[in-house]
Order: structure tokens, then C-alpha cells, then sequence
């Protein structure tokens, strides 16, 4: 594959909500297109795999992303799966006091083509991100508090389970009746 394009972003926010309130919301990823222009629709198929709909301008391009690693209320890193519009990004979430958080977002975009470098360069500018984590935050402070949350860890694509599981009794189950 001949890449024709790299970028890399990063920009941040402050928000004026705690780390898990930022955290929870940034983590109902349906709600996206509420407040960022380029996402049209998410839908998440696992917890680890993402199915997005984004354009910008007439050009419109869906894709599946894999969240890589998932932290409660510290980092949020996903891969695309799409081989035209390779992009990675990681989303971290730091308390700054206990109603004031900063979120980081970084993303690397590796296109080809003439539709990947279009979606490119009017996504991945650093005035679109600080746009949409503008948006994010009006979005957020208006609400005051997340309308979801999902808070399960991820290591290496792998969802890791939330609670250990309850140890297995070793007396025969009893039939009841």
C-alpha cells in the first residue's frame, strides 16, 4: 500500500466537569453525532469494535475502529480496520481539580487516495479537532452530568472481564421442587 498522506493531531480541552463525568460520556459513543459536525452515525457492535459514518463536505466514508485500550476515567486508544484511511487515536482524560478535567486527543491519519486525503485534511486539521472538543464541551457542561457510561477495561483489544468471577462451589447442585 502507498500511503500519500500522514498527519498527526493533538489538541485539549478543559472541561468543567469531574474526570469520570467527562470519562462516562466521551464512552456513549452513539451520542457523537449530537455534538461532532463530521460524525453522521456510531454504532457499537462490541464493546471493542465500532462501526462510524463520518463525512466532510460531499465526500462521506464509513469505517469499523477497534478500541485497543480502555482505562475508567483515564484513556480511551482505538485503530482504524479501514486499509484506504489508516488512523489511529488515543482520547486521556486527567483531573485537574475535582470539577475540572483535561482531555487530550491525539490522532495519526495515514490516506490514500484522492477520497482519503479529502477526509484527511477537512478531518484531521487541528482547527476541526479543537472544533469538535469545543462542541464536546459545550455538549457536556450543558448536560452537567453523562447520560451513560460504560466503564469495562480493554488490554490489547481484549475486553478484560469487569469482576473476577465468583468462585465455583464444589456441593452438587440440589433439585429444587
Amino acid at each position: 500500500m502507498r500511503v500519500t498522506a500522514v498527519k498527526c493531531v493533538e489538541e485539549s480541552i478543559e472541561v468543567a466537569v469531574p474526570v469520570h463525568t467527562a470519562y462516562n460520556q466521551w464512552t456513549q459513543l452513539k451520542t457523537f453525532p449530537r455534538f461532532m459536525s463530521a460524525v453522521k452515525q456510531v454504532e457499537q457492535l462490541r464493546p471493542n469494535l465500532t462501526r462510524w459514518v463520518v463525512a466532510a463536505g460531499p465526500v462521506r466514508h464509513e469505517f469499523m475502529a477497534e478500541i485497543v485500550e480502555q482505562r475508567p476515567d483515564t484513556l480511551i486508544a482505538w485503530r482504524g480496520l479501514d486499509r484506504r484511511i489508516g488512523h489511529r487515536g488515543e482520547v486521556s482524560f486527567r483531573e485537574l481539580a475535582p470539577d475540572r478535567t483535561e482531555i487530550v486527543l491525539r490522532m495519526r491519519f495515514a490516506s490514500q487516495g484522492i477520497k482519503g486525503r479529502l477526509l484527511t485534511r477537512a478531518g484531521a486539521s487541528p482547527r476541526a479537532v479543537r472544533a469538535e472538543l469545543g462542541r464536546f464541551k459545550e455538549f457536556i457542561e450543558g448536560l452537567g452530568q453523562e447520560c451513560g457510561a460504560w466503564r469495562g477495561t480493554i488490554h490489547n483489544g481484549q475486553v478484560q472481564p469487569s469482576e473476577p468471577s465468583p468462585p465455583r462451589s464444589r456441593v452438587a447442585g440440589w433439585p429444587v421442587g
